[in-house]
């Protein structure tokens, strides 16, 4: 029911928004005067056709938009309509005969419209299952259509293959995946949706600029690149442009990120260099762990174990109540932080830490468990071969007092790593904080003075917003009440939100910083039609002989005390990443005069030095 009224809301949205192709076609003021003559012909013809298919198909239409003709029909009166449906309640019949049936009842209103019109019929899921596939026709078929009417879907997919298509063009190489996401592909989309959509970018070969840099860099020129496609369809306002570094992503994943999870479990490829699929697929299959998504699965095999054992009596009735039992233990460790042990050393993992170490739980639940796996044990033995009914009641009975049990142990568990979790925000808070002291100066600081010295030192410079500085002291005052035993469930969830976003800040900043100290300690210099450059870090100078050359020439030479080189001697790309690594920051670099004699020694007598370069 819910479902049908969730219908019937977008397709009022979809009839009060503007209907007609003249509406929603850009441009169509500087068609030629035929095309214009057959698009007024053909008008009412499609608003009369759009308004039956809506009559017809009550809520499960998303959109109908006029196709261009083919070469093949150019000279024709064909006139090609596409018309989007939602299948996603469809569960009694196999996609293709529900096309198959769709395809031949529209016709039948299309010929009650006009003989001309040639409807073609696509049903959500199989335009999906084309992006899953890596099959893109479909979708540059929308982005070549006239709406004629919709529900927010046809313009989603019309910017957004466009805004895809425009990316690729210029930065394929470092585009690794570009997904739509949010309300539309959840099934939500209304005529006033936003187009999610997230690029993920490939920085794990970056020598030239930090990763900091090239995110920034490229994500400007993307969301200019979405401000186009928007004029360019006449969609505005509508793209919501997410772009990731695939390190940052990774990292995501492995920290269990709820957005990027929502994104793996519902985003459609538009494009896709086999990153995005595969982990969809492994999240889909529980494989990404810890994710809440696998502990859930887990959690949920007990309760769908208990529904069967009730109606059975036999021997696999057994291995439902194992499983039931044994899977939502796992998760209940994996929960607390630690990998799944195996079902020997389950019941022995779970007194030693939940009922010895953290008190969570009685001894007398283990004692289930253990005694539900020694039946087991003794079945596969053949130690037991028959199980009467009364022994089957038992187990049930025993399996639902334990699953109702651990369900309480997982909100206890839950609330002891929201909390221990605030300590490692803390810790790793400090950490970055003293890093961006010593960048300013500020070599050493006690616990107790550090948020002074930050506030002081960079806040007041105005070398970082205010805004971090209110996010530092939410989280010193987190740690404070962590300390006293004070600190509630709801304050440690938002503390943890709000350190996600300071870290990150204050991360990419040391970043910047040290790359434009880096950029500062170089020297490019020109001999004949080469460019080189050297790199004066600390006690040495790394030489690039040839910095356009596919394979670099990279050599070394000791730094004098008089500011002048010393001998070369062969170095690698290896050598100077690691150098740059362990370079300490800040770093100043001095330039004196005996360097500029000493360059010629390396690049021959005619080298320039090039100066803002």
């Amino acid at each position: 029911m819910a479902k049908k009224e969730v219908k019937k809301d977008s397709q009022k949205q979809a009839d009060d928004a503007p209907h007609g192709v003249e509406a929603q076609l850009p441009g169509m003021e500087q068609l030629p005067a035929e095309a214009k003559q057959r698009l007024e012909k053909i008008k009412g013809l499609l608003e009369k056709f759009d308004k039956k298919v809506h009559a017809k198909f009550e809520g499960y239409v998303m959109g109908v938009a006029l196709l261009p003709p083919s070469k093949e029909e150019a000279h024709k009166e064909k006139v090609n309509v596409l018309v989007l449906m939602d299948d996603s309640d469809s569960t009694k019949m196999a996609k293709g005969d529900l096309q198959q049936r769709l395809q031949g009842l529209v016709a039948e209103q299309a010929a009650e419209v006009d003989k001309n019109l040639n409807p073609e019929v696509l049903l959500l899921s199989e335009l999906w299952q084309a992006c899953y596939d890596g099959k893109h026709d479909l979708l540059q078929m929308i982005a070549m259509s006239a709406p004629v009417s919709d529900g927010g879907m046809l313009a989603a997919v019309k910017i957004a293959e466009i805004h895809k298509t425009m990316v690729l063009k210029k930065f394929e190489k470092y585009i690794v995946s570009y997904v739509l996401a949010g309300s539309l592909v959840q099934g939500r989309a209304t005529p006033e949706s936003d187009v999610d959509v997230f690029i993920v970018i490939d920085d794990t070969d970056v020598k030239k600029m930090t990763r900091a840099e090239l995110k920034d860099k490229l994500r400007a020129i993307i969301i200019g690149m979405g401000i186009d496609a928007g004029n360019m369809t006449g969609i505005k306002n509508k793209l919501n442009i997410q772009v990731y570094i695939l390190t940052d992503f990774w990292d995501n994943i492995k920290e269990a990120n709820p957005i990027i999870f929502t994104f793996l479990r519902d985003g459609i490829p538009f494009y896709d260099r086999g990153i995005f699929m595969p982990w969809k697929q492994l999240l889909k299959m529980g494989k990404v762990k810890p994710s809440p998504e696998a502990i859930d699965m887990y959690k949920s095999t007990g309760e769908q174990m208990l529904q069967r054992m009730q109606f059975k009596l036999n021997e696999i009735a057994m291995e439902d109540a194992f499983w039931a039992t044994f899977t939502p233990s796992q998760a209940a460790i994996m929960l607390y932080g630690m990998p799944p042990p195996t079902p020997k050393e389950t019941p022995e993992v779970l007194r030693d830490v939940f009922v010895k170490k953290e008190k969570l739980l009685e001894e007398e639940y283990v004692k289930m468990l253990e005694k539900i796996l020694q039946v087991r044990k003794d079945m596969e033995h053949l130690k037991k071969k028959d199980v009467s009914g009364a022994e089957l009641d038992e187990l049930l009975d025993m399996a639902k007092k334990y699953l109702a049990r651990l369900s309480k142990l997982f909100e206890q568990i839950a609330e002891v790593k929201e909390r221990s979790d605030v300590l490692h925000v803390w810790e790793s808070t400090v950490t970055v904080v003293r890093d961006i002291l010593k960048l300013e100066g500020v070599e050493k600081v006690s616990d107790e003075a550090m948020v002074r010295t930050f506030e002081s030192e960079v806040v007041h410079a105005g070398i970082i917003p205010e805004k971090y500085l209110r996010i530092l002291k939410t989280i010193e005052k987190a740690k404070r009440d962590y300390d006293k035993g004070k600190l509630t469930m709801t304050e440690a969830h938002a503390v943890k939100q709000e350190a996600r976003e300071l870290l990150k800040f204050m991360v990419e900043h040391i970043q910047r910083k040290r790359g434009r100290e880096l950029e500062r300690a170089k020297i490019r210099v020109k001999y004949g039609d080469k460019y080189g450059e050297v790199i004066l870090l600390e006690k040495e100078a790394f030489i690039t002989h040839d910095i356009d050359a596919e394979k670099r020439e990279i050599t070394k030479a000791e730094l004098k005390p008089n500011g002048g080189i010393g001998k070369v001697t062969g170095s690698s790309l290896e050598e100077l990443e690691k150098a740059l690594i362990n370079l300490k920051f800040p770093h100043k670099a001095f330039i004196k005069e005996p360097i500029f004699e000493d360059l010629k020694g390396v690049f021959g007598k005619d080298v320039e030095i090039l100066v803002n370069y």
